[in-house]
């Protein structure tokens, strides 16, 4: 009998400014740091024997590399693009190119604020969106992504 092969871990990728999270605007994306956010990726993979690696850039050609190098490597990706959500079609792009699914994560409902936020160039190419959940949104992606495969 064949073994089977264990997916590639989750990529979990935060755009610009995440890196700030914890101090940055509090009231808006709340006292989590981006540690406890990976931790909590990781955390909830581990209940699906699976794994995270975690990157974040505030550098669009960071974040772009990293997304090429995902293909063949990794089973998905969890994106936070951050600002880049609303103005970078070269990050769109690039997350085609792995061939893999992809969740889209904000922590605050940008649809319940200032009117750039409503338009994302991810969720068109996007397997699901997760807004407004705060950092437990980051759960429910790496929990949707583990059960797909």
């Amino acid at each position: 009998m064949a073994a089977t092969a264990t997916p590639g871990p989750i990529l979990v990728l935060n755009g610009p400014n995440l890196n700030m999270l914890g101090t940055r605007q509090p009231e808006v994306y709340g006292s989590a740091t981006l540690d406890d956010v990976v931790e909590l990726c990781r955390r909830t993979a581990a209940r699906f024997d699976r794994e995270v690696v975690a990157f974040q850039s505030n550098s669009e050609g960071a974040l772009i590399d990293r997304v090429h190098q995902a293909r063949g490597v990794e089973s998905g990706i969890v994106i936070n693009p951050g600002g880049l959500t609303h103005t970078s079609v070269a990050l769109r792009d690039a997350l085609v190119i792995p061939e893999l699914p992809i969740v889209e994560v904000h922590i605050s409902n940008v649809h319940a604020r200032e009117e750039f936020r409503h338009h994302s160039y991810i969720s068109p190419i996007a397997t699901a969106v997760v807004a407004g959940m705060g950092i437990q949104g980051y759960a429910a992606a790496i929990e949707f992504l583990a059960r797909r495969s």
